[in-house]
């Protein structure tokens, strides 16, 4: 009796388990599914019932200026924050995992600490900084905090990647008479390359995606689109914001997708094109 009890309580466990679990994903998914329907709700009034299906408000989108320019900020920001950080955190990764260095432990703690730190503590804490020295908000500050935000998420995935690569094909490299840039150009960054384009990936989208900070760091009449998006709700919560947000989405969560897509398609073909070792 007693296994066939247990097995019923451990039936139970997973069942309560996977009920939770469920509850969990449908809170966290339902507001952005509701972003997603009524962004095409043909009334005026961002709400549910829906009075019918509409491409209205992503053409009206499409047409406002100021939409337009925060997705140009927010663009620009990101690519330089995206490629900044990508070489920063490669650099980084490559000194932490290969050298030894005095101050490697200390260095490594202060590369990942501003992702220990909350975003609105360090924005706050960086703003009473710049008006403590008298320096006025400008857009290089602000791209300086996106890449200050992003270089820890990229060093902790170059890193943990580069720890994996083995020393000897580099040694080898080195013995065969080989200078070290090229030992790294020619043997460990090709290696790295799924890493590198993982952590630009992440960086890319952590900039665009930056709300806290960019309230924090932006000058005075420069929108990113996170910032567009609040103070476009000040007003009212129209089914433009929604399409807005839709956007928002399918850039956030649509770049890393096609990122790994992409690079599975290059794998295969990379693998396709090696030539087959003949079997004796």
């Amino acid at each position: 009796m007693k296994p066939a009890r247990r097995k019923e309580e451990g039936r139970w466990a997973w069942r309560l388990t996977g009920f939770v679990t469920l509850c969990v994903y449908i809170f966290m998914f339902a507001p952005i599914a509701a972003t997603v329907i009524l962004s095409f709700n043909a009334s005026m009034f961002g709400g549910f019932p829906m009075t019918g299906f509409s491409l209205q408000w992503y053409g009206k989108l499409m047409a406002n200026e100021a939409v337009l320019a925060a997705f140009r900020t927010s663009l620009w920001i990101a690519l330089v924050t995206a490629a900044a950080t990508t070489a920063i955190g490669v650099v980084t990764s490559f000194a932490l995992v290969r050298f030894e260095f005095p101050g490697k432990q200390t260095l490594s703690t202060l590369v990942i600490l501003p992702a220990l730190v909350p975003e609105t503590i360090l924005g706050v804490g960086l703003l009473v900084l710049i008006k403590a020295v008298d320096q006025p908000r400008t857009m290089l500050l602000l791209v300086l905090g996106h890449i200050l935000l992003a270089v820890p998420y990229v060093v902790l995935i170059t890193q943990a990647r580069m720890v994996g690569i083995r020393r000897v094909y580099e040694e080898a490299a080195l013995s065969l008479g080989a200078s070290r840039f090229s030992s790294f150009r020619e043997i460990t960054l090709p290696l790295l390359i799924p890493a590198v384009v993982a952590g630009a990936l992440l960086a890319f989208t952590i900039s665009f995606d930056n709300t806290s900070a960019s309230l924090f760091w932006r000058p005075a009449g420069v929108e990113t689109m996170p910032t567009q998006i609040l103070s476009m709700l000040k007003i009212s919560i129209s089914p433009e914001i929604n399409a807005l947000g839709t956007v928002m989405i399918l850039v956030t969560v649509g770049t890393p997708l096609i990122g790994g897509v992409l690079m599975q398609s290059l794998t295969k073909l990379r693998r396709r094109g090696e030539p087959k070792e003949e079997v004796k």
